[in-house]
């Protein structure tokens, strides 16, 4: 994959600076987005190395997005959370970027509906409170810590309406009733396994993994919370000003999404694989067969962005006061998937 570049980028929340790594061809991360030689143009793609995030990873391991986007080139930077990878966004060190529902929202809201547009699906489910097993009920977190990926980002947001419906108030400081920790995912295992934090709200495939590697248990799978079990985990997002300068990029871009979610779909073995092999050369070591086996069970891989999940997680993100009011209205492009989908004789997505 000689035309992919990687980079891992590590974000500081308050700050709008990006940290980038050298790629594995050896070729310096870095410079604008844009006509390169010959009319090209170079894609910087965003993702995580989590086992929501397959679909985009098995699009990076298997050649997908490479293929798709022909004479473009394709960069690729991952990040651990959504609101890291919204601020690269913003200061402009890449120009797609697979996310949760809550970052795009509040990228969306915060530029007036200018930065960003989401112009396909990927994933629907895989997020849960793991807790201790002494832990029983909503109530017996009351004085507790929990931990979340990070402040704003989707689990984030559900871990703390979740609270709030069952009468226990946060704060975005760790104050409240129940004291929320944002942190890193790994850094979460090591937590919750010495105590520190009595449970977390994780995405796949951490919550298995406090789950089999922790001692966890399973308090609420957040597919149990959504009518029909069906909620956006992971969607495409684009920055406004790419796809407006390149519409031809983005329309392979999310054609190679629509790959990748198929071949997900059709050839889940060796979706594991890669993306376990993506997994391991992102976070330097590979999850055990039956992390991956046991997290895949609860995903739903699909370029339906689940629109209508959407308007209720921007609800939530106000109701817990990490969100003014939201108009969404512009925030779906979704022409260009229905068009594709069409084309391939494959039924058209919803937008609200």
């Amino acid at each position: 994959m000689e035309k992919v570049r990687f980079a891992l980028a590590a974000i500081a929340l308050a700050a709008l600076a990006v940290a980038g790594a050298c790629g594995n061809d050896g070729v310096h991360d870095g410079g604008a987005a844009g006509a390169t030689e010959a009319g090209t143009t170079t894609l910087r793609l965003g993702y995580f190395p989590n086992v929501t995030h397959a679909p985009a990873v098995v699009g990076v391991e298997k050649g997908i997005f490479a293929d798709a986007l022909g004479d473009d080139e394709l960069e690729v930077k991952t990040f651990n959370a959504g609101p890291s990878a919204v601020e690269a966004l913003f200061a402009g060190a890449i120009d797609a970027t697979f996310i949760g529902p809550n970052p795009a929202i509040n990228a969306f809201v915060t530029s007036k509906g200018k930065a960003i547009r989401i112009v396909a699906g990927a994933t629907s489910g895989g997020a849960s409170l793991v807790v201790k097993p002494d832990v029983t009920s909503a109530k017996a977190l009351k004085g507790k810590k929990l931990a979340s990926p990070q402040l704003g980002g989707t689990q984030d947001v559900a871990l703390r309406h979740w609270l709030s419906e069952n009468g226990l108030k946060t704060d975005p400081q760790g104050g409240g009733d129940v004291s929320i920790l944002p942190q890193e995912n790994a850094q979460t295992l090591e937590t919750f396994v010495s105590g520190e934090v009595a449970g977390a709200w994780v995405p796949e495939p951490w919550a298995t993994r406090l789950v089999q590697e922790g001692g966890g248990k399973v308090l609420v799978d957040e597919a149990t919370l959504w009518p029909g079990g069906r909620f956006v985990t992971t969607h495409l997002i684009v920055r406004t000003e790419f796809l407006e300068e390149h519409p031809d990029t983005v329309r392979r871009l999310v054609a190679g999404t629509v790959d990748a979610v198929a071949f997900t779909n059709t050839q889940p073995d060796e979706a594991k694989r890669l993306t376990n092999e993506g997994i391991a050369r992102i976070a330097g070591k590979a999850l055990e067969a039956e992390v991956i086996e046991a997290a895949w069970e609860r995903l739903t891989f699909t370029t339906d962005p689940i629109a209508s999940s959407l308007k209720v997680s921007a609800a939530h993100a106000k109701q817990v006061g990490l969100l003014d009011d939201a108009d969404l209205d512009g925030i779906y492009a979704l022409d260009t998937l229905n068009q594709i989908l069409t084309e391939r004789g494959e039924k058209e997505v919803q937008a609200p």
